[in-house]
């Protein structure tokens, strides 16, 4: 794992919901080389749950392999960039795997999935995504939405045909513009983010975005409890509201003091299973 200036703890939680026969969505926490993946796969019949494991499973692979030795390094900048290049390349390998997939048994046809990354670098960590599934950043009390959704409601935003408000009820808000397992190339957003310590990432699938509101995230995250404690709160208070989807959270805290060690979690890992 590439040497980091702060502590790292996380804690990742995966939830059916109230109204799915089955999970969907697919996650990764792996603190020993640095990288933690959420999927949300899509295309019915189980094929998305297919098409969410195929791209946890492909990314990890190819984040494991790619884990810079320190004889490799030059500087902290160009870690930085070969930890987003990395990154990169890990999602558009998931990408591959279900084309493949997909070419190999015409049944799974239509699947695919969305994915959001987060790849720890020395000082600073990349941030990946493909989709609607999101990163936040939690900064001194302040919540930011790091990802933008590549849906066709949020480029009717951005465009100002409808409000935020109108966007959250739209009938067509579930609608992505960007997946992992189409016919033609990923096209993947990649940042770098410096870290500061006490910062809190959230990485989530969009059952956990359309029940909640991002101050109503908030409020969960800045409590002083466990990671553990936090994400329990966040899937429970999204099927509280209704549950219509599955539920993924992956927590990371950075933090300067000793602590009591990291959290991993094991992939996918489902509390009603």
């Amino acid at each position: 794992m590439t040497a980091f200036a702060l502590q790292v703890r996380a804690a990742g939680l995966s939830d059916v919901g109230r109204t799915r026969a089955h999970n969907e969505d697919s996650f990764n926490v792996d603190l020993e080389h640095g990288f933690f993946l959420v999927a949300d796969g899509m295309g019915g019949h189980g094929n998305g749950e297919v098409a969410s494991g195929l791209t946890i499973e492909a990314a990890s692979d190819f984040l494991r392999r790619s884990d810079p030795s320190e004889s490799d390094r030059q500087s902290d900048s160009d870690t930085a960039s070969s930890i987003s290049r990395a990154l990169r390349s890990a999602i558009e390998a998931g990408h591959d795997r279900v084309v493949r997939a997909v070419a190999e048994d015409q049944a799974l046809a239509g699947m695919g999935t969305t994915v959001v990354g987060l790849n720890l670098g020395p000082k600073s960590v990349s941030v990946a995504h493909v989709g609607d599934s999101r990163a936040y950043l939690l900064r001194n009390g302040g919540l930011e939405l790091v990802t933008e959704d590549h849906t066709w409601v949020n480029e009717q935003v951005k465009a100002g045909y409808l409000s935020q408000d109108q966007a959250r009820s739209h009938p067509l808000k579930s609608v992505v513009t960007r997946a992992i397992g189409g016919e033609h190339d990923v096209d993947v957003d990649v940042q770098e983010i410096e870290v500061e310590a006490g910062d809190l990432f959230l990485l989530c699938s969009d059952g956990l975005t359309t029940m909640l509101s991002d101050e109503e995230i908030r409020s969960h995250l800045v409590r002083a409890e466990a990671l553990e404690d936090r994400s329990a709160a966040l899937v429970q208070h999204a099927n509280a509201l209704g549950g219509v989807d599955n539920i993924t959270v992956v927590l990371l805290h950075f933090d300067s003091d000793d602590g009591d060690g990291a959290q991993n979690v094991p992939t996918g890992s489902n509390p009603d299973e």
